[in-house]
């Protein structure tokens, strides 16, 4: 399977990432999940909702958010490891994280 995985933070900044089933291999959700939880706490994420829990796609675009557009423009690294981490979590094959709007379609 062909994963697509497209982060956006703007109409004129768009980044996209394709992976294949190989990508994937070997890692869980629970893992991508804990990823997400760790990036969330070191880049001092603040919680989109602050009446309560936090739902791991407010994790996504805040984690995407505060990390900021420069991680993204190489498309190595850690922006591989989001949007492997992302495509793991949320069980897509297409996939558009939209910082600008803060908002997941699939």
């Amino acid at each position: 399977m062909l994963y697509n995985v497209m982060v956006v933070f703007g109409k004129d900044n768009q980044y996209e990432f394709k992976l294949s089933d190989a990508d994937l291999a070997g890692r869980s959700a629970e893992e991508a999940r804990r990823w997400f939880d760790k990036e969330f706490a070191e880049l001092e994420c603040e919680p989109s909702n602050p009446v309560g829990k936090v739902l791991i796609i407010d994790k996504i675009l805040s984690v995407a958010r505060y990390a900021g557009e420069n991680r993204f423009v190489d498309g190595k690294g850690w922006a591989h490891d989001f949007v492997r981490y992302a495509a793991l979590t949320l069980g897509r094959d297409t996939i558009r994280v939209d910082v600008s709007s803060f908002s997941i379609s699939y």
